[in-house]
């Protein structure tokens, strides 16, 4: 039995913590005196009466929830945040389409960085911060930021937990579910705050340095510029970013335990090392062809090279070079990165460098069991035997992926200008990447796109954040028998 009191219980306390956020915005505005000020004291007060209602409607409730609510709720709660979180857009005039709006927020809260804004330098300050900060909302995942700062939520906090955070690798820093979405929030913060003034002594702006900030530790790419990072033209910058990219793409987990002195453990760590080796192969093989096919110089190529590889990589997004002007060697290379991702525990997106690690591994393993039929030879992981139930998730997911991104690529070709834009379009939502190729490049958007479109984009911008199987299992008809 579905208890629908749970679910709107949690939503409520939800909502009205994102009201918070808006009102958080409001106060941007505020100082700026700009005319979105109206636009978020609406949206918050919506949003507050809202979730309150829904709140006290339930109130009393049991607290006890099964692993079927954590997955409506989990689903429902992306959904229902964008949709309030929209309402800043409409209300201010910044976008007029509620399609648009819808999918500007879920883009947002879903940290894939695509964008349908061609006006980005004149929107309100207001406008610009929620934007950002729908980005590192997401960037953790709401439930958990809300496990960490809401003692109050109180209900199933395992069950959303497990919904949201879902991996071959579910790693917790300490054996309670609580205390570790704090140390998560904790880390995310103090990286947030150490980039802002990094990029503060390079010359950025407070409101610059703290929009990317936010945006970079959630892997999301919203910019405050229209250019992207290239705006600001500074090798300083761009490296800053660079290494924030990387540690936002880094497993958490990895980062806590630098943080506590265990610079052992991310040494052996091996989705580590896959990351890293990944990031400077394809570095150096763009960088080659950069130099060899143009007359930029060696720092410059290196620069664009490595900040590409590890904003696609990482999922972030931004930009500083258009990588279709490169030869399509190059171009093919950026799109093979989109079905890679980063590591499982980070707020990267994608398929995982955990999950690519255990497939070739695991296919590697089957070649020598087809020789050696009588041999026992286990997949194993950080010097650890990987059961036979993760790899089984693992190819099921690998299956599901590949299945999606045919059938969106089917569905896309209808109305995107060719076959790349709509290859693209379909990696770069369903792995939370952000720009694509084609109409849809890094320094395109996807305003151009008919309405259904963006619809079915945003969905895949749900189904990817949540890897597939939060969403999917919804859609079985045994998930909803009593």
């Amino acid at each position: 039995m579905i208890r629908k009191k749970i679910i709107f219980n949690i939503l409520g306390k939800l909502l009205v913590g994102e009201s918070v956020f808006l009102f958080l915005s409001l106060l941007v505005s505020l100082i700026y005196q700009e005319s979105d000020t109206i636009a978020f004291l609406y949206s918050g007060l919506i949003t507050f009466a809202v979730g309150g209602l829904s709140y006290l409607s339930s109130k009393g409730v049991k607290k006890e929830m099964g692993k079927r609510e954590g997955y409506i709720i989990v689903s429902l709660v992306w959904v229902v945040f964008s949709i309030f979180g929209c309402l800043p857009y409409l209300f201010s005039g910044s976008i007029l389409s509620v399609t648009d709006a819808f999918f500007e927020t879920m883009s947002g809260f879903t940290t894939t960085g695509s964008s349908i804004l061609n006006n980005i330098e004149e929107l309100p300050h207001g406008i610009l911060f929620w934007r950002s900060l729908t980005q590192w909302i997401g960037g953790m995942g709401i439930i958990v930021m809300f496990l960490a700062i809401l003692p109050t939520l109180g209900i199933g906090g395992r069950e959303l937990f497990i919904a949201e955070v879902p991996g071959p690798t579910p790693d917790k820093l300490t054996p309670r579910i609580k205390e570790t979405a704090r140390n998560l929030w904790g880390l995310y913060a103090s990286f947030t705050a150490i980039e802002c003034i990094l990029l503060m002594f390079g010359g950025m702006s407070f409101f610059d340095a703290i929009n990317h900030s936010l945006t970079t530790m959630a892997t999301g790419g919203y910019s405050t510029k229209q250019a992207s990072v290239g705006y600001f033209d500074s090798a300083y910058l761009q490296y800053v970013i660079i290494a924030f990219m990387f540690i936002a793409g880094t497993n958490f987990t990895l980062s806590y335990a630098v943080v506590t002195g265990r610079f052992r453990k991310v040494l052996k760590d091996e989705e580590f090392r896959f990351y890293s080796y990944v990031i400077l192969l394809f570095t150096a093989i763009i960088t080659t062809g950069i130099i060899v096919t143009s007359n930029m110089g060696y720092e410059q190529a290196f620069r664009d090279a490595l900040f590409t590889v590890v904003s696609i990589i990482t999922t972030t997004g931004y930009a500083t070079a258009d990588y279709l002007l490169w030869m399509p060697f190059l171009g093919m290379l950026i799109f093979v990165l989109m079905f890679v991702g980063g590591s499982a525990g980070s707020t990267g997106g994608g398929v995982k460098v955990v999950r690519i690690l255990l497939l070739f591994k695991n296919s590697f393993y089957e070649l020598k069991r087809l020789i050696h039929p009588n041999a026992v030879i286990p997949t194993r992981y950080n010097q650890r035997v990987v059961n036979e139930r993760t790899v089984t998730n693992i190819l099921a997911f690998f299956v599901f992926y590949i299945i999606i991104f045919m059938f969106s690529t089917v569905v896309m070709s209808f109305w995107s200008a060719d076959i790349f834009s709509a290859l693209s379009a379909v990696a770069t939502t369903l792995g939370n990447i952000g720009p694509g190729f084609s109409e849809i490049g890094p320094m395109e958007n996807f305003s151009k796109l008919p309405d259904f479109a963006k619809w079915f984009l945003s969905f895949l911008m749900l189904l990817g954040r949540l890897e597939l199987f939060t969403v999917l299992v919804l859609f079985s008809p045994s998930f909803w028998k009593e």
